[in-house]
């Protein structure tokens, strides 16, 4: 049965790399409050909050400013979906082990910005990656999943609960434990940016590079070895 489940999802979207994904997300909203600026960027609602008060206060600058973000969030959503296409063409690799790489490549440079460069820079850069991890990585083992931010997860957990108690429904209670052990890596990828931050400033990023660069090797592997003729098949939820 194992051996089955393995045959019908993609290593892309198998439960463990969804869940070092989500501490990746952790990691990210860790870094930019704590070294870039007090923000957090893996999502969009904040700046749309920020964006209506301040166009009703008439802050004209600021609101200009917070279309900054938003379009970055956009176009990460616009690209990876449209990008991901045409890499599936070229049967070599997939989309998503190329994400993982451009997500190091990013992670590298941000580590390399001075701490004195304006926060506005690495804010952007994380909102793009953020937004195409997101919309890349949907579902684990069938699960919808999504990797950079809390509030879905939250409401599976609650549902679960509820399935699991008022009906005795078993799976309903997997589910709930699977959504709450998502929250907890989110929380563990904050508590290791914070601590990293603290300590090495905004180099501390680069921590993000030992979980990002174990799930690049595994995805690339099923790309070149185990799962080269499924190159064309599709992530599930896309």
């Amino acid at each position: 049965m194992e051996n089955k489940e393995k045959q019908q999802f993609l290593e892309c979207e198998r439960w463990w790399t969804l869940a070092v994904l989500m501490y990746i997300g952790g990691f990210f909203g860790g870094y930019t409050y704590s070294a870039r600026g007090g923000v957090f960027c893996n999502a969009q609602t904040a700046n749309f909050v920020l964006l209506a008060i301040s166009i009703s206060s008439g802050d004209w600058h600021k609101a200009g400013y917070l279309c900054i973000p938003i379009t970055a969030y956009f176009l990460g959503t616009v690209i990876s979906e449209s990008v991901a296409t045409s890499v599936r063409k070229m049967y070599f690799i997939r989309w998503d082990t190329l994400l993982i790489f451009i997500e190091m490549l990013t992670v590298f440079i941000l580590g390399l910005i001075p701490d004195s460069a304006p926060y506005a820079i690495s804010q952007v850069a994380v909102n793009f990656i953020a937004s195409m991890q997101y919309n890349t990585f949907r579902q684990a083992d069938g699960i919808p999943v999504a990797t950079t931010f809390c509030t879905n997860h939250v409401r599976q957990v609650g549902i679960a609960f509820a399935k699991a108690f008022r009906h005795k429904d078993k799976t309903a209670f997997r589910r709930m434990w699977f959504h709450a052990g998502m929250l907890a890596l989110f929380v563990s990828g904050g508590i290791s940016s914070a601590m990293a931050c603290a300590k090495f400033s905004g180099k501390g990023v680069w921590f993000a590079l030992l979980p990002l660069t174990g799930i690049f090797i595994d995805l690339l592997h099923a790309d070149l070895k185990t799962e080269k003729n499924q190159l064309d098949k599709i992530p599930k939820g896309h």
